[in-house]
């Protein structure tokens, strides 16, 4: 029975997206769609709070009715994500959309059961292999905006060096030593922390950095942890791909000690927490997206599969710049911006970097979700991120970074 319902129900709405779609295609005003988003987190949390300014910004846009947007916070990673998507359904949403990687199976197995609806998992990596027309991957090209925040870091580094400010316990074999707090090694971190890395090196070649992870995407605790031991090592600037305060708030605190050390952080500014130490933090304009996303449902158009913007279309950026930045940094971050969105810097070129003292001609892309690569990433000496699919796809480890754990 449940079956026939569910074969019914994806009848009409084909007929639904057929009399919406092409010359045909009808705008609502928004006040018959309802959409659900499922988000791990919430005002809380940094990187949940982007996705919640997001959504806002689309209903701003859209014109859609704000009641008619149903958002579930603090939502885990296991089956109470799936309950969670099916009881949108039943509201009436003929959107939901997660937030977070590890909703992905969760969300995936819903849009399976739930043919009626279009599920999109943001950050997920499966939908292009899924065979499931009804679900969905969004990301952003945040791997640009890491690149800038590492230039922003590569240009503080070299102040410091110039003016004599490091010590012995600052370098590795001749090298400035940088350290990242990672979440978890999945390709989202290693490439935000890869592009994190060579955008320093555009500034500063001799840096190393060192990377631990929390297996956490939020513990304030451990972030903070994590940052104490890499500054422990003589990491001079700690950067990050998780989603507390707790990185720049140790920052601060080990600075006020006497440390020299900085911070870059992640989604929000991060000033309040560290204003002496704070530089920038990358950052998603998930207004961007939800802004596509909503309108395709007021128009009754199919979203696609994969979604990403970066720079050119103004979905990432950093935070305000610091007072602790270096002298010329405003200007710098405008030249290399202006590379990206022009198309003559790529941040994995591979004539950039190496692995294992090679320049890498081949670099596979793990796309359908086994976290084996088997599709070819590069290009004409280029790694395409975010191309074949929306989310990171850069898993390969190169010269430089270690990771600790």
């Amino acid at each position: 029975m449940k079956k026939l319902l569910a074969m019914v129900l994806a009848l009409a709405m084909s007929f639904a997206l057929v009399a919406c779609g092409g010359e045909g295609s009808t705008t609502t005003d928004g006040s018959d769609v309802k959409i659900g988003c499922v988000l791990v987190g919430d005002e809380n949390e940094g990187y949940t709070y982007s996705h919640i300014k997001g959504i806002q910004e689309a209903i701003e846009a859209t014109g859609i009715p704000a009641e008619n947007v149903i958002m579930k916070y603090n939502v885990p990673e296991d089956e109470k994500c799936y309950d969670a998507a099916v009881d949108l359904v039943e509201q009436g949403c003929t959107l939901i959309i997660s937030n977070s990687y590890g909703h992905q199976s969760h969300i995936q197995q819903a849009a399976m059961d739930c043919p009626e609806a279009t599920f999109v998992a943001c950050t997920g990596d499966t939908a292009n292999q899924s065979n499931l027309s009804n679900l969905k991957n969004a990301f952003t090209g945040i791997y640009e905006a890491r690149y800038i925040s590492g230039v922003v870091a590569g240009m503080k580094i070299a102040e410091l060096v110039e003016e004599g400010k490091l010590s012995d316990v600052n370098y590795k074999d001749g090298k400035v030593k940088v350290g990242y707090v990672g979440a978890y090694p999945y390709a989202e971190v290693v490439s935000g922390y890869t592009a994190f890395f060579l955008g320093i090196q555009s500034v500063y070649p001799d840096v190393v950095m060192d990377v631990t992870y929390t297996n956490s995407w939020f513990d304030i605790t451990a972030e903070g942890t994590a940052a104490d031991a890499l500054m422990a090592s003589g990491c001079v600037v700690i950067g990050q791909h998780a989603d507390s305060t707790g990185a720049p708030a140790a920052v601060q605190a080990a600075h006020e000690a006497g440390k020299v050390v900085y911070s870059v952080g992640y989604n929000i500014d991060m000033l309040e927490v560290a204003p002496d130490v704070a530089l920038t933090s990358s950052t998603n304009d998930w207004g961007k997206f939800y802004t596509y996303a909503f309108d395709c449902a007021m128009k009754g158009e199919e979203l696609t599969t994969d979604w990403c913007k970066g720079y050119v279309d103004g979905a990432v950026g950093i935070t305000p710049l610091g007072t602790a930045c270096a002298e010329g940094t405003e200007e710098k971050v405008a030249e290399v911006v202006e590379e990206l969105q022009n198309g003559t810097l790529h941040v994995f070129d591979c004539s950039k970097f190496t692995i294992n003292g090679e320049h890498p001609t081949s670099i596979l892309i793990d796309m359908d979700g086994d976290f084996e690569g088997e599709t070819e990433g590069v290009k004409d000496g280029v790694f395409m991120e975010s191309t074949l699919r929306s989310a990171p796809g850069f898993t390969a480890r190169i010269d430089g970074i270690t990771e600790l754990n």
